[in-house]
């Protein structure tokens, strides 16, 4: 792998990490959910799920990884988003 693959592969681990990060940690201090959509966080964990399968056909560390995280936030917001939803109401 070469340099330049390893910076790109990084940026995209880290990025993945932040996209959602900070949506689900203001929810958690709120517990407010209700101006973020499922659609598209459903969108964003079928995305994920999707790339992890390829960086598995590729054999690519950096998209399996990155995703990885990804799909880990998503999932996290869209479990404080059923829950935060549901007492909303």
């Amino acid at each position: 792998m070469s340099l330049l693959q390893s910076v790109f592969g990084t940026i995209a681990l880290i990025t993945s990490f932040i996209g959602l990060l900070p949506q689900s940690y203001k929810a958690l201090k709120t517990r407010k959910t209700g101006d973020i959509s499922m659609v598209m966080l459903s969108n964003f964990l079928i995305c994920s799920a999707a790339w992890i399968i390829y960086g598995i056909f590729i054999h690519s560390s950096f998209v399996i990884l990155s995703n990885i995280v990804g799909f880990a936030c998503c999932l996290l917001l869209i479990f404080q988003k059923r829950h935060y939803d549901q007492y909303a109401e």
